[in-house]
């Protein structure tokens, strides 16, 4: 199990990338999101609060040319619920498990984003609160090579956290022409300190040039207090 800060600086490039597991000292459930760019389009960000939950929005309005995969709700608050995901598929799960669904089932009306020839994958996770504490779900939505239509969709669940355990989701591999999509399982990382220092962590290792803004939330197990950062590039 390795640092946070070295996962996220792994490559120049890891994309959009999801973080959820428990604080160290075993009181929090912990969820991180951020965000990075290499055109004005996607670097022209910024994460604001929006009641419980995440919105992203153009720095400068008038740089802004194609909302679309761009400005949404990287997470919201459904009940005992949290959903972090890197696209529209958070309103997705939320409607679905408004109605009684489930997030397996949202997922499964879905597929990897429009955006040839990247074909950015999806990725999701779910935070649920309980009287045993929490679990969380994980979700990735990606284009299987050499088939356009066809999306391979790959389910994880951590029935038991751990203590100062984290794990970690991307969308990208590393950086390249077109980018080459995250392979594999989420990577285990260690989350040590407060939303301050998981924050200051994960900031430091993400990429200086790419980097666009990052969200921190910690929520108490024992009440569903949040204790919340964002690091905006911009602003």
């Amino acid at each position: 199990m390795g640092s946070l800060k070295a996962a996220v600086g792994r490559t120049s490039y890891p994309g959009r990338c999801v973080v959820i597991g428990m604080s160290p000292d075993g009181q929090y459930a912990v969820c991180a999101y951020s965000i990075m760019g290499r055109g004005v389009n996607s670097r022209n960000r910024v994460f604001v609060i929006d009641g419980q939950g995440l919105r992203t929005r153009a720095y400068d309005e008038s740089k802004l040319s194609d909302p679309s995969l761009v400005i949404y709700a990287p997470l919201r608050v459904l009940g005992k619920h949290t959903i972090v995901t890197n696209g529209d598929q958070t309103d997705t799960i939320y409607d679905a498990m408004a109605a009684g669904g489930t997030f397996e089932d949202a997922l499964r009306t879905r597929v990897y984003e429009p955006d040839a020839p990247h074909w950015t994958p999806r990725v999701s996770g779910l935070i649920t609160l309980s009287d045993a504490g929490f679990s969380y779900k994980m979700s990735v939505l990606k284009r299987m090579r050499g088939e356009k239509d066809a999306c391979l969709r790959s389910f994880y669940e951590v029935e038991t956290p751990i203590a100062g355990m984290g794990h970690f989701l991307h969308t990208y591999a590393g950086d390249g022409e077109p980018l080459p999509p995250f392979e594999g399982e989420p990577e285990a990382v260690t989350l040590a300190g407060g939303a301050e220092d998981v924050a200051r962590e994960m900031w430091e290792g993400l990429n200086e040039e790419n980097k666009v803004s990052l969200f921190v939330r910690f929520i108490r197990l024992a009440d569903g207090e949040t204790e919340t950062r964002v690091v905006n590039k911009l602003g």
